[in-house]
């Protein structure tokens, strides 16, 4: 049986996590589709740019990742208390280059963090988020799962259920995890 997310990821306390997210059934998340002959081997760029974008945006360590035909596996340590740390206008700097408006430019994102500085409450929330594996993997899987279906033509779910997340409780366990994601093809 499962253990609740609360449970095995308790939000506001830092860890280290083993995530994989799996895509529905018959999906390709990369390789070579043999049914239709497609070949969705560019997604991996899709996804090694994006991961790598929300490490500079979350306060995570992206110890190692792992794209497969159907799933993908992420070895990461969150730090809420990173996040904690960082001023009022770095939060909002954070969160505007996360929720990016369409047509917006680098300086009216900045003019827009710069407003949003002074809104404790919101910057709270916000500030919660950049330290949450449930925020930083919904990060990750929402555009992917909307890129892939647009290039596809398809619509509805593109992810299997939510992600499945072991704690690493230890410094060997992060390295078995690692070397595992390391050596999967």
């Amino acid at each position: 049986m499962t253990a609740a997310r609360h449970l095995t990821a308790p939000p506001g306390l830092p860890g280290h996590f083993h995530c994989t997210a799996r895509v529905v059934q018959q999906m390709y998340l990369c390789g070579m589709d043999k049914r239709t002959g497609q070949n969705f081997d560019h997604r991996r760029d899709w996804i090694a740019a994006r991961i790598e974008e929300l490490a500079e945006i979350f306060a995570v360590a992206v110890h190692s990742y792992a794209v497969m035909s159907n799933h993908l596996h992420l070895v990461i340590t969150v730090d809420p208390e990173q996040a904690a740390s960082w001023s009022a206008l770095e939060v909002a700097q954070r969160a505007t280059a996360l929720y990016r408006r369409e047509g917006e430019d680098e300086q009216q994102r900045l003019n827009r963090a710069n407003n949003l500085k002074d809104n404790p409450k919101r910057i709270a929330v916000l500030r919660s988020r950049l330290g949450s594996l449930s925020h930083l993997m919904a990060a990750l899987n929402y555009p992917i799962a909307r890129r892939a279906n647009a290039e596809s033509g398809k619509k509805g779910h593109f992810w299997d259920k939510r992600f499945h997340c072991q704690r690493l409780e230890d410094e060997g366990a992060i390295l078995s995890a690692m070397t595992y994601v390391d050596l999967n093809p």
